[in-house]
């Protein structure tokens, strides 16, 4: 069911024997100055390492969770520098607010994640960020696993088997689909990066109920959150959901800052190629996906759909009110009730709205409200 993904950018590495390292494409000529922007960045953050090294911190593990399949699971992770005196076994709490961006990341860090009596050394990123497979043979449901960061201590972390026989899985983005933004789109990430709690922003109505009762219909398939927003956030993200009674599931976050192509990070290219990933990784899976009307989302998911038929179940597009969609900066023109590539496209304002809409196409079952 799992066909190994291909490397992302800046994806970290397993390191062993049995590693294989996949080179970096070559820069072009004409990105020199964007490649000398990120050796800057990569300059800055050396320097702040070895800064906190010196005033004795040390480094920790954000734990994310992850996700898997048959003989294999996606480990996700932080590494961050924090004081000493601080809960290392709880280091989300010791990095909330602000401190989620001034934090020090740890550049090609090295883990070592124990999972299913066995242990493996995987690296991080540039962003001292983790991302990647392991082979460990798991029974489907949810695994507590270890990650401990050289020099530092062990923390646990989540990772869900999906069931080899779960065919539905759910798939959502989260400003202005989960949580109320009310934001200028340009100024989301600044807000979620320096401003938002937990308690910041108000859930859009109905959606934690449709989610739970896609769940309680389609048990044990994957359930994705997927998002421009920097992994800085990941906690905070990770609380609002929990606090609102969102189902769990997997945080797909990005990094800011240039890569040795281009200045900023493409938040449109991150959510296409986990989508892209996501089909690869389990390639029977039909997807359940849910958006809003403010520009990409339609754009995106009519894509996947006509690039992979066979892997989506629905498009279920949570309409902006006129307020938020000059926020926005605009809404899609997609027909209501309109199909793309044979799968069904909804389109409400709310939770509500959508699950009486995915009644009607079959998608859910029973009455249109619990």
């Amino acid at each position: 069911m799992h066909a190994a993904p291909e490397p992302a950018h800046d994806a970290p590495r397993p390191i062993g024997p049995d590693s294989v390292t996949a080179p970096e494409p070559a820069a072009r000529p004409e990105s020199s100055w964007i490649r000398r922007a990120a050796e800057a960045e990569d300059s800055f953050h050396s320097w702040r390492e070895r800064r906190g090294r010196k005033r004795g911190l040390v480094p920790v593990v954000l734990p994310y969770s992850g996700y898997g399949g048959e003989g294999w699971a996606r480990v996700l992770c932080r590494v961050l520098l924090i004081r000493a005196g601080r809960d290392l076994r709880n280091p989300g709490k010791a990095v909330r607010g602000w401190r989620s961006f001034t934090s020090i990341p740890v550049a090609e860090a090295r883990v070592t994640v124990t999972a299913g009596g066995v242990e493996h050394e995987l690296r991080a990123d540039r962003g001292g960020v983790v991302d990647a497979d392991i082979a460990v043979d798991l029974p489907p449901g949810r695994h507590t696993i270890t990650i401990r960061p050289d020099g530092g201590e062990a923390v646990e972390a989540q990772v869900t088997i999906i069931d080899p026989d779960a065919r539905i899985g759910l798939l959502s983005d989260i400003d202005d689909t989960v949580m109320v933004t009310a934001l200028p789109r340009p100024f989301i990430a600044a807000w979620n990066t320096f401003v938002l709690n937990e308690h910041a922003r108000q859930p859009v109505p109905g959606m934690s109920v449709l989610y739970e009762r896609l769940v309680r219909e389609h048990p044990n398939g994957p359930i994705v959150y997927l998002s421009t927003g920097a992994w800085n956030v990941a906690p905070t993200l990770d609380r609002f959901l929990d606090r609102h009674l969102y189902p769990g599931g997997t945080l797909l976050l990005t990094d800011w800052g240039p890569t040795r192509e281009r200045l900023f990070r493409s938040g449109q290219d991150h959510k296409k190629a986990s989508l892209e990933r996501l089909a690869r990784e389990f390639p029977d899976m039909r997807w359940v996906l849910v958006g809003d009307d403010g520009q990409h989302d339609p754009e995106l998911y009519r894509a996947f759909a006509e690039a992979h038929p066979q892997n989506v179940a629905a498009v279920a597009i949570r309409q902006l009110s006129p307020s938020e969609a000059v926020l926005a900066g605009g809404r899609t023109r997609d027909a209501e009730g309109a199909t793309v590539a044979g799968a069904p496209w909804v389109k409400a304002p709310d939770g509500a709205g959508l699950a009486a809409e995915l009644v009607r196409v079959g998608v859910l079952s029973g009455p249109a409200r619990d």
